[in-house]
C-alpha cells in the first residue's frame, strides 16, 4: 500500500476481526475493530476512519445484506466523503451493483484474497485521501475569489520608497514577516503586495483579523472542528490554517491573541502541523506567515502579554509602516487617488483640491491615517457642491478653538470616548462597519464599547 491509513471494521465475527487485524496492521496507520453497529457513530466522530471495512450481514443465518445497506447509509450521514468498503460471503453480482449504487466504494468477498483484499484496500485510502484534498483545495479556491487584482502601494515620500524597496527585495523568500504601524496605515495592503510579489503569489491568502474574533472562538477559527466538536459542529470545518495550507495566512491584530493560544500557534509554526477541535490525528501544513499589529510586541513581552519565542518566530524580517503625518506630500497624492474613485463611485465631476484645501490637508495630523484620509474625500465628495473641493469641505476635529469648558469636560475620558462614538455613529449613518472605521478600531471592539457605554 502506498499510503497508510486509519482503518475502521465493523464485522460480527471476532475471528474475522481478529484475523483482518494481524493482516492489515504492517500496512496501516491505525485500526478499530467493532461487532456492534450501534458503535458506528462513537468511531465515526472520534477515530474519523480513512476507510471502513463493512459486512453486510449482522445476525445469524443473515443474506439480504439490508443491515449493511443501513449502516452505510447511517455512515454517509455522518461523513458524507466516506470511503466504505463492504465485505460478504454471500458475494452476488446484483448486490454488488446495489452496494455501488448506494455508495459503497468496493466490494470484498469472504474468503478474501490477501493481494486482492490489500490492493482494493490501498486504492480506497488513496481515495479518501484525494477526496481531504479536494475539500482543502475546494476551499482555497473560495478564498482566492476577488483577489486577482494587484494592490496599490500610492506614496513616493523616502518613507515610503523604502517599504516599497523591502518589499522587493523580499519577493524571493519565504520568511516570516511581521508589519508594523498605526492604525489606518494600510499594513493589510501592505500584506498582500508581500504575497502578490512572493513565491506563493499564485496560492491562498487567507486572512485573519485577531481583534474581531471572540476569545472563545480563536482556536476554532485558526485550527478548525470536527462535527461535534462542540454543540453548534453541525459539520466538520477545515481552520484558516489548514485552508491556507501551501499559501499565505495574514494574522492582522497578532497583540489581540490571548497567551494560551499563542503557544498553540507557536506549537503549530514550529511541528508545521495543527490538530482540530474534537480530532486526534494531526494534520500537517505548509504556510508562509505574515502578522501585523499597531502593538509595542517588545513591551508586551516585557509586561508577560506577549510570548518572546512566538515574537521571534514571526518576526524573521519586520516592515515599518509610516504613519501619515511622515509621509509629505503623499496625503495630496493620495486624496487625489480618493478624489478620481469616489467621483466615479458617486457620479460627480470634482476637478481636483483649491491651493488652500491642499494646504489644509497638509497641516492636519491625520491620528487615523489612510483611512481616516479616506473617509475625509469620500465625506467631502458626496456633500461639495464646488467644481473643486474647497477647505469648508473638509471636517476635522476642533484642536486649537476650544472653549475653556470644553477642555474640562473633555478630561473626562468617558465622555470624550462618548462624544467620538455618536459622532462616528452619525457621520456613518448607524453603519457599524464603517464607524469602526472612522474610529479605527474593528466593529468586535465597537460592539463592546457600545455596551460598555449603554448606547
Amino acid at each position: 500500500m502506498e499510503q497508510k491509513g486509519k482503518i475502521l471494521i465493523i464485522d460480527d465475527n471476532e475471528d474475522v476481526l481478529f484475523a483482518l487485524n494481524l493482516l492489515l496492521e504492517p500496512y496501516v496507520e491505525k485500526i478499530k475493530v467493532t461487532t456492534q453497529p450501534s458503535r458506528i457513530e462513537h468511531f465515526m466522530t472520534t477515530f474519523h476512519p480513512d476507510v471502513v471495512l463493512l459486512d453486510m450481514n449482522f445476525r445469524r443465518d443473515a443474506i439480504s445484506g439490508q443491515e449493511g445497506f443501513d449502516c452505510l447509509e447511517q455512515i454517509q450521514h455522518l461523513d458524507p466523503q466516506a470511503v466504505v468498503i463492504f465485505m460478504t460471503a454471500y458475494s452476488d453480482t446484483d448486490k454488488a451493483v446495489r452496494a455501488i449504487k448506494a455508495g459503497a466504494t468496493d466490494f470484498i468477498s469472504k474468503p478474501w484474497e490477501k493481494e486482492k483484499l490489500l490492493a482494493t484496500l490501498s486504492s480506497a485510502v488513496q481515495l479518501s485521501l484525494s477526496r481531504k484534498e479536494v475539500g482543502r483545495l475546494q476551499e482555497q479556491v473560495s478564498a482566492l475569489k476577488g483577489d486577482e487584482t494587484i494592490p496599490e502601494l500610492i506614496g513616493n515620500s523616502p518613507a515610503m520608497s523604502k517599504v516599497k524597496e523591502t518589499i522587493y527585495k523580499l519577493s524571493d523568500t519565504d520568511a516570516n514577516i511581521l508589519i508594523l504601524g498605526e492604525n489606518g496605515t494600510g499594513k493589510d495592503l501592505v500584506a498582500r503586495l508581500l504575497k502578490h510579489f512572493s513565491p506563493r503569489s499564485g496560492d491562498a491568502f487567507i486572512t485573519i483579523d485577531l481583534g474581531s474574533i471572540p476569545e472563545q472562538l480563536f482556536e476554532s477559527e485558526l485550527f478548525g472542528y470536527e462535527k461535534g466538536a462542540f454543540t453548534d459542529a453541525r459539520k466538520a470545518k477545515p481552520g484558516r490554517m489548514e485552508v491556507a495550507s501551501g499559501g499565505t495566512l495574514f494574522l492582522d491584530e497578532i497583540g489581540n491573541l490571548p497567551l494560551a493560544m499563542q503557544a498553540k500557534l507557536l506549537t503549530a509554526i514550529e511541528k508545521r502541523c495543527i490538530t482540530r477541535l474534537g480530532a486526534v490525528s494531526p494534520i500537517d501544513i505548509n504556510v508562509r506567515l505574515i502578522c501585523a499589529t499597531n502593538a509595542n510586541l517588545r513591551e508586551l513581552v516585557e509586561e508577560g502579554k506577549f510570548r518572546q519565542d512566538l515574537l521571534y518566530r514571526i518576526n524573521t524580517i519586520e516592515l515599518h509602516i509610516p504613519p501619515l503625518r511622515e509621509r509629505g506630500e503623499d496625503i495630496l497624492l493620495l486624496a487625489e487617488h480618493f478624489l478620481n474613485g469616489y467621483n466615479r463611485k458617486y457620479k460627480k465631476e470634482i476637478r481636483g483640491l483649491t491651493r488652500e484645501a491642499k494646504a489644509k490637508l497638509m497641516r492636519y495630523s491625520w491620528p487615523g491615517n489612510v483611512r481616516e484620509l479616506q473617509h475625509t474625500l469620500e465625506r467631502a465628495v458626496i456633500l461639495s457642491e464646488n467644481n473643486q473641493l474647497r477647505p469648508d469641505d473638509f471636517f476635522f476635529p476642533a484642536t486649537d478653538k476650544r472653549r475653556k469648558e470644553d477642555e474640562d469636560e473633555e478630561l473626562n475620558l468617558e465622555k470624550v470616548e462618548r462624544r467620538t462614538v455618536e459622532r462616528a455613529l452619525r457621520a456613518s449613518g448607524g453603519n457599524m462597519s464603517r464607524a469602526a472605521e472612522l474610529l479605527g478600531i474593528t466593529r468586535y471592539t465597537l460592539y463592546r464599547k457600545l455596551e460598555k457605554l449603554g448606547l
